[in-house]
């Protein structure tokens, strides 16, 4: 039996107007067969939240490099959680010091991609651990 495509919300939150990478990140995933929902920039932890719950979303992928990555990531995990929707998986990218990495997975971000991450290895990530039958990679 054929399973659906993976559905994935990337998505910009805060102030932050520096969409090429989330935009890159995008058409990768499309181009390896998963459905990509783009949100475009400034959205809210709780805008991002509603739209993967009303899209069905199997993963969440943020991308923030306004320096906001503590409380924006966090932000939506709680969203989720308050939704019942833990499922969806989040993930995400930017320049965020180590440090700070390591409170993000604790927080429940699933992976995070630093600059120099390669594409193919974000689409392997995301096709390996995203999705409704697949448990995210343990932290």
């Amino acid at each position: 039996m054929p399973t659906a495509p993976l559905r994935v919300v990337v998505a910009k939150p805060g102030l932050d107007g520096h969409d090429r990478g989330a935009k890159v990140i995008a058409r990768a995933l499309r181009d390896a067969g998963v459905e990509v929902i783009y949100t475009g920039l400034h959205q809210t932890p709780a805008q991002i939240v509603a739209t993967a719950v009303q899209e069905d979303a199997d993963g969440i992928g943020l991308s923030v490099l306004s320096g906001a990555h503590m409380t924006l990531f966090t932000e939506v995990v709680e969203l989720l959680r308050e939704a019942d929707a833990s499922d969806i998986v989040v993930f995400g990218g930017g320049i965020i010091p180590y440090g700070d990495i390591v409170q993000l997975l604790e927080s429940g971000v699933a992976a995070l991609f630093t600059p120099g991450a390669s594409m193919q290895e974000v689409v392997e990530w995301v096709t390996t651990h995203v999705g409704k039958t697949n448990q995210p990679a343990p932290h």
